[in-house]
């Protein structure tokens, strides 16, 4: 079977097994079946599926990450003096390390809205079904939405990376208060503590709240540093800490905070 069969496959089950959707007209185009199973993907409650489904979805995931090309983070140089902090700047989806960091909401359930460009819904996207499906157990067992500053862990899936950390960072409408730059060292701190429990070496953070949550970005990027290198103080277990970015302007952010460490 080829990707477009694998494709058309997924679409028509994700359609079946949501009766509100099975007048939606299937594109006769790879770009518009692949926004099409994209948006199932991100609307499709967490219940249960097939082994037969979760085996197509596998195989097609995997294919679709392997063309988008994967970037070993052994392959990336230190930034500033100390040899484990590292700056990247790409899609963190395409990262292979130990672990990547998810800005995640309060319902640790990924971003419903279909294709959004939101990297909780990239992450969601390419990990597959089953992790909003493990997100969905962990917030039932918890049985209130996860606090800001707070994380948790899952396996990454279909991802390059083994584990997801979801952290919700603080929102941002008003002027900066001192509680939302503790809210955000929190998150970083409680990645790292949860990296350093469960054996993981490598780590990538993303920006943290400087999207949707319009932290400021200049002022998220310091604590972010701060607080990593703070850890790493103390700590010997993690060997790698890279900070992705994704726009020229936090790459030029980090970039002076890092040299002047």
């Amino acid at each position: 079977m080829n990707q477009e069969e694998r494709r058309l496959y997924l679409i028509k089950a994700l359609l079946d097994e949501m009766p509100q959707y099975k007048n939606a007209e299937i594109p006769d185009n790879e770009s518009g079946q692949r926004q099409l199973l994209r948006s199932l993907f991100n609307i499709r409650p967490p219940y249960p599926a097939s082994l037969d489904f979760l085996q197509m979805q596998d195989e097609y995931l995997s294919l679709e990450i392997r063309k988008r090309g994967i970037v070993d983070c052994k392959s990336l140089a230190p930034a500033g003096t100390d040899p484990r902090i590292c700056l990247w700047q790409g899609d963190i989806t395409t990262l292979r390390c130990d672990a990547i960091v998810n800005a995640a909401n309060s319902a640790l359930l990924g971003c419903w809205q279909p294709c959004h460009s939101c990297i909780d819904n990239m992450i969601h996207s390419y990990s597959g079904i089953q992790l909003r499906i493990e997100c969905n157990e962990i917030m039932q067992a918890q049985g209130h939405p996860e606090a800001a500053g707070t994380a948790k862990i899952t396996k990454g899936y279909n991802l390059p990376c083994n584990y997801v950390l979801h952290t919700v960072g603080p929102i941002i409408s008003g002027p900066l208060r001192r509680k939302d730059c503790e809210l955000l060292a929190g998150c970083y701190r409680s990645c790292l503590e949860l990296a350093a429990a469960n054996g993981i070496q490598s780590i990538a953070f993303c920006c943290i709240s400087t999207g949707v949550f319009h932290f400021p970005q200049d002022r998220a990027a310091k604590i972010a540093t701060e607080t990593v290198a703070h850890f790493l103080e103390t700590d010997s277990s993690i060997r790698q800490v890279i900070f992705n970015v994704f726009t020229d302007k936090d790459f030029d952010i980090y970039e002076r905070l890092l040299a002047n460490r």
